[in-house]
C-alpha cells in the first residue's frame, strides 16, 4: 500500500496534469513574486497553490475515489452549489477549495461505513464561476476564470494578454464589491512595478471588472513631419511632442506654436506655450508655416 506521502505526491502530480498547462504557467507567476525581497510595509505575496482553487456554482468537476471506480464521477455543481453523489446524494460543494472538498466526501463516505479509508480526488475540468471581466485596452479582452485563489492583477492581465502597448493606459481601474460595498482602485502600473511597489498587486476577488483605458493623446498638425494623433507620455513637453513628431517640415517653424486646451467647463482656449511647458490628454498642437 502507499504510504501517505507518496499518496498525496501522487494526487497533486496527477491535478496538475490534469489542469493542463495554463494552469502551470500561472502558478509560476506568483513564485516570482515570492521570491522577490518584499519591503516591509508591503504585504508579501504568498505563491498561489492549485489545492486553493475553490469549486463555485457552474464548475464541473471529476470525482476519482481510488480503488472505488464505481465512485469516480464528473459532474456539474448546480446553481445551488450541490452535486449529486451516488451514495451519499446532495452534497454541498460551492465556497470549499478543492482539497477541503475532497476531506469532505472522503470522510463522508468514511463516517457512513460506505469506504473504510476513502482516498478522494477531485479535479475542476471546466470553471465556469468566480470569473472576471477584463475589458478596454487589453490583448484579450473577456471574462476570465479565477483558478486560484489570492491571483492578484497582475497576473489576470497576463491572462488576457496583457495591456497593449502604446495604446492602453499606465492606469488600471478595478471595481467590483469587497463586504457587500461598491469597490473602486485605481493602480497605477510603473509605480507598481518601481521598487516597493508590490503592495499595489492586489487580489482580484469574483465578479471583479478590470478596465484598462486608452492611454492619453494629444493632436499635431501643421508644418509637423509626422501629424496626427500621438500618445501623450508623462510630464511630456512641447519640446518632446515636436521631437517625437519628426520636427517642423522645412517650410514650417517653431516660433509662435499654438496649443488648443479643452478646460474643465467644455469650453476651448488656444494659447501659445513656451516650450518647456508640459501638455494634458487632449491638447491640440499647431505647427505654422513660417513666413519666410
Amino acid at each position: 500500500m502507499l504510504n501517505l506521502f507518496s499518496l498525496a505526491a501522487a494526487r497533486r502530480v496527477l491535478r496538475v496534469a490534469m489542469l493542463g498547462c495554463s494552469a502551470a504557467l500561472m502558478l509560476a507567476v506568483p513564485l516570482a513574486h515570492a521570491q522577490a525581497p518584499a519591503p516591509k510595509t508591503a504585504a508579501v505575496v504568498k505563491p498561489a497553490d492549485v489545492d486553493q482553487s475553490r469549486i463555485g456554482a457552474g464548475d464541473t468537476i471529476r470525482i476519482t475515489v481510488y480503488q472505488s471506480p464505481d465512485l469516480s464521477l464528473e459532474t456539474r455543481v448546480n446553481e445551488t452549489g450541490a452535486i449529486s453523489y451516488p451514495l451519499l446524494g446532495r452534497v454541498q460543494l460551492a465556497g470549499l477549495t478543492v482539497t477541503a472538498a475532497e476531506q469532505h466526501i472522503a470522510s463522508e463516505l468514511k463516517r457512513r461505513d460506505f469506504v473504510k479509508d476513502p482516498q478522494v480526488i477531485i479535479v475542476v475540468t471546466q470553471v465556469r464561476a468566480n470569473q472576471v471581466n477584463v475589458l478596454g485596452q487589453v490583448g484579450k479582452p473577456g471574462r476570465y476564470p479565477l483558478d486560484l485563489t489570492g491571483m492578484r492583477l497582475t497576473e489576470v492581465l497576463a491572462l488576457a494578454g496583457g495591456v497593449v502597448a502604446g495604446v492602453g493606459s499606465d492606469t488600471i481601474v478595478l471595481t467590483g464589491t469587497r463586504d457587500g460595498k461598491p469597490f473602486r482602485h485605481e493602480v497605477d502600473l510603473p509605480r507598481l512595478f518601481a521598487a516597493g511597489g508590490t503592495g499595489e498587486d492586489i487580489v482580484v476577488a469574483p465578479g471583479d471588472t478590470i478596465w484598462v483605458d486608452r492611454a492619453p493623446q494629444i493632436y499635431m498638425y501643421g508644418e509637423i513631419q509626422h501629424p496626427g494623433t500621438m500618445r501623450l507620455e508623462r510630464g511630456m513637453t512641447v519640446m518632446q511632442a515636436v521631437a517625437a513628431g519628426g520636427g517642423a517640415t522645412p517650410r514650417g517653424t517653431l516660433k509662435g506654436i499654438k496649443v488648443t486646451r479643452r478646460g474643465p467647463d467644455g469650453k476651448t482656449q488656444t494659447f501659445e506655450p513656451a516650450m518647456e511647458d508640459t501638455l494634458k490628454d487632449g491638447d491640440v498642437v499647431f505647427i505654422r508655416e513660417s513666413l519666410f
